[in-house]
């Protein structure tokens, strides 16, 4: 519950912003994993969208992914996909991200021999149905499950090549500790020399180590989430100085018991210490809540102010993957807004 002034919350709220950190199926809210149950003849292991809500108490991030993988059984046709992502686009407009930059876990679904095919239409017509009706732009993120084989990744990067126009980079996500980003060095070497961007999941559960493989083993960009950096001084000068970003999801990492409470969390640390962090919802409908929700309820358990939240806004926009010009657009926004 927010303890914040509420002409600052309101400030918050209706700061222009990017989202960076969002897993598309991870929007996938108890209700429509229902509603699309029924339409596609899935049975569940839960009776009532209560009962599912209930399941989301986790312990670790793999208590978390068991149940994830259960909800995305649902997704079956392009439409599924559709219906999934532009749900989130419209609570990503209500809380005025102004661009997103989407996950997407292909092998999730081929696995259960849903054709590439159908994850790509449905993502895409959702995509542009946002930018057309809601204002909000997007790109693509194909996501690797680090849980399997390099080969398996290979697979994916194969079944993605008609659809590279449409696919900004790549990721890696799923299990992170006993799985280093150098198991996948090849294959991001491959999508690289394709002109894919290059991203990946680093230092939540597992050690500051895991940061420097993505940098040095798979040329990232971005670290997804970073927040054991701190524990590697070195590691921090690097990050700071080729100011490379780290897309922190600070109700991800209390969910995920990586703090214990969000008044422990180190988000102002990275602040404080001239990292480019940003704020980021992660999974919100696993995780409790959409992108002003981790915004008000992370500022108001760290005391964080207007100066805070501009340097995140701005961030946001300097680590995303869109033009100059355009970040350059977004960033005057901020500014008027922030004056």
């Amino acid at each position: 519950m927010s303890s914040l002034d509420p002409a600052f919350e309101r400030f918050l709220c209706g700061l222009p912003k990017a989202e960076l950190h969002i897993h598309i199926e991870g929007s996938l809210e108890p209700e429509l994993i229902f509603a699309l149950a029924e339409r596609n003849g899935v049975a569940l292991d839960y009776p009532s969208v209560e009962a599912l809500r209930q399941a989301y108490a986790f312990t670790n991030l793999q208590s978390f992914l068991d149940i994830y993988y259960a909800g995305a059984s649902v997704l079956l046709k392009a439409a599924d996909f559709h219906d999934m992502a532009y749900a989130y686009f419209q609570r990503a407009q209500a809380d005025n991200v102004r661009h997103a930059e989407l996950f997407f876990d292909p092998q999730t679904h081929t696995d259960r021999g849903v054709p590439f095919a159908a994850v790509m239409e449905g993502l895409k017509s959702a995509q542009a149905k946002a930018q057309a009706e809601l204002g909000v732009s997007s790109e693509l993120i194909m996501c690797f499950l680090r849980h399997l084989d390099e080969d398996a990744a290979f697979a994916t990067l194969e079944q993605a090549k008609p659809y590279l126009d449409d696919i900004i980079g790549v990721g890696l996500d799923s299990s992170e500790v006993g799985n280093p980003p150098e198991k996948f060095a090849r294959v991001f070497s491959a999508a690289r020399e394709l002109g894919l961007r290059a991203v990946a999941h680093a230092g939540e559960e597992g050690p500051p180590s895991y940061i420097h493989g993505a940098l040095d083993a798979l040329s990232a960009e971005r670290i997804d989430h970073g927040v054991q950096s701190l524990a590697d001084p070195a590691l921090v000068e690097r990050l700071v100085r080729e100011q490379i970003p780290l897309t922190v999801c600070p109700f991800s990492n209390i969910k995920l018991c990586v703090f214990e409470r969000l008044q422990g969390h180190n988000l102002g640390q990275l602040l404080e210490a001239g990292l480019v962090a940003t704020i980021n919802s992660d999974d919100p409908a696993y995780f409790g809540g959409y992108m002003n929700q981790n915004f008000v309820d992370t500022f108001a358990a760290l005391g964080l102010g207007r100066d805070a939240a501009r340097t995140l806004a701005e961030n946001s926009f300097k680590a995303s993957f869109i033009s100059a010009e355009r970040k350059a657009g977004y960033l005057q926004e901020v500014a008027e807004y922030c004056a």
